[in-house]
C-alpha cells in the first residue's frame, strides 16, 4: 500500500504505561462544569472536564471535543463510571493528560431539548457550531481537537468540512465512509422505510448490551454494558433516527478531499461497521499528509469502552501531541 502513511495492527503499538491504565496521571479527580449552548430554540447540554478550574490570565489548555454516536448521549459514552473495573472515562483520562475536555448531547439526546427533528448528520453540524462557539467563548481557543466515534465521527468529519478553521486535529473512530462491505449496515438497511417515516426509534437495555456483543464476544466487559444502560436509560427508551438513515441510505456524507485537518482513523479489529477496505479508500484520498490509520487488536465497534481502551488512549494521545514538522517541504 504505497500511499499509506501508517497502517498499524496488533503488536506494533507500544504498551500503555500503568499511569495510562489508571487514567488521569494526576491521580486526583478532574474539575468539571456543566454548560448549555443555544441553537435557536433548542438547548444543547454540554459538559467540561480539566485538571483544575480555569484561572484568569492563564495560558489556555488544548481543547479536545468528544462527539457521541447514534444510540447514546455524551457523558454516558465518555465519562462512564464502572465501579471495580478500572478507568472508563475518556474525559477523566485526557483531562489528566492536560487537555480541556468537552462533550455534548445532540438535539434529541440526553439532557438536550427533545424536538420533532431526527437529529441527522447535517443537524449535528449545526449543533457542533453552536457548541464550539461556546467553547471558544469559555476557553479562548478558536481551533479545537475533535474525537468522534461511529456516527459521531461522521458529525465531526462533516463539521471539519464545513468549518475547517475551527478544527485542529481530528480523530475518527469506528468511522464509515461508503459503508461498502458492512454487515451491520446491511442488516440495518432492512429498516430503511421506518427510518424514513419515523424520527425516533426504540433503544432499550438489550440494544445497549448488543453494542458490545454484535461483532465479537470477549472484547468488552459485560459490566460496562450494564453501567452504560444504567447511565443512559433515565433519558428514555428512544433516540433519533437521523444518523441511522444517513448511514443506511446517504453515505458518503464526508468527502475526504474536503477534510484538510490532520486525521487519525482508528478501527477495532472486529468492527462490523467500519471495514478496513472502506477506511483505506477514505485514507488514500485525504489531502493532508499528516494522517494515520490504526487497527486496534481485540476491539470491536466501541473502542472507547472496550477492554483494550488504553490502546486507544495511547495512539490518540500520541497523535494529538504530535510534534510540529521542521522541514520546509510541506505544501499549503
Amino acid at each position: 500500500m504505497g500511499g499509506l502513511a501508517a497502517l498499524v495492527a496488533p503488536d506494533a503499538l507500544a504498551q500503555s504505561s500503568s499511569s495510562e491504565r489508571r487514567g488521569a496521571p494526576s491521580g486526583a479527580p478532574a474539575w468539571s462544569q456543566e454548560h448549555w449552548a443555544q441553537k435557536g430554540g433548542v438547548k444543547l447540554y454540554m459538559f467540561r472536564k480539566r485538571r483544575t478550574a480555569p484561572k484568569a490570565g492563564e495560558r489556555p489548555l488544548p481543547v479536545l471535543f468528544l462527539v457521541h454516536g447514534s444510540s447514546l448521549s455524551g457523558r454516558p459514552t465518555f465519562d462512564l463510571a464502572v465501579p471495580g473495573r478500572g478507568e472508563y472515562s475518556l474525559m477523566e483520562t485526557f483531562a489528566g493528560y492536560g487537555f480541556d475536555v468537552w462533550t455534548m448531547d445532540f438535539e434529541g439526546y440526553g439532557r438536550s431539548s427533545r424536538t420533532e427533528g431526527n437529529s441527522d448528520i447535517a443537524e449535528g453540524v449545526r449543533d457542533l457550531k453552536a457548541a464550539i462557539d461556546l467553547v471558544t467563548k469559555e476557553t479562548g481557543q478558536r481551533r479545537v481537537h475533535f474525537f468522534g466515534e461511529s456516527s459521531g465521527g461522521l458529525r465531526a468529519g462533516a463539521f471539519a468540512m464545513a468549518y475547517p478553521d475551527r478544527v485542529d486535529r481530528l480523530v475518527l473512530a469506528a468511522f464509515t465512509y461508503t459503508g461498502e462491505g458492512s454487515p451491520t449496515l446491511t442488516d440495518r438497511a432492512k429498516q430503511l422505510d421506518f427510518y424514513r417515516t419515523h424520527n425516533r426509534r426504540a433503544r432499550d437495555r438489550d440494544m445497549i448490551r448488543s453494542i458490545f456483543t454484535r461483532d465479537k464476544a470477549g472484547t468488552a466487559d459485560p459490566a460496562v454494558a450494564e453501567a452504560l444502560a444504567e447511565a443512559e436509560m433515565p433519558f428514555g427508551d428512544s433516540v433519533p433516527t437521523g444518523t441511522y438513515l444517513d448511514m443506511s441510505a446517504n453515505l458518503p456524507v464526508v468527502d475526504p478531499l474536503k477534510v484538510h485537518a490532520p486525521v487519525l482513523l482508528v478501527r477495532g479489529e472486529y468492527d462490523g461497521i467500519a471495514t478496513e477496505d472502506d477506511l483505506v479508500s477514505f485514507f488514500r484520498k485525504l489531502p493532508n499528509r499528516d494522517r494515520q490509520l490504526i487497527v486496534l487488536p481485540g476491539m470491536s465497534h466501541s473502542v472507547v469502552l472496550g477492554l483494550n481502551r488504553d490502546q486507544l488512549w495511547h495512539v490518540m494521545r500520541s497523535f494529538l501531541q504530535m510534534p510540529q514538522r521542521h522541514d520546509t517541504l510541506a505544501t499549503s
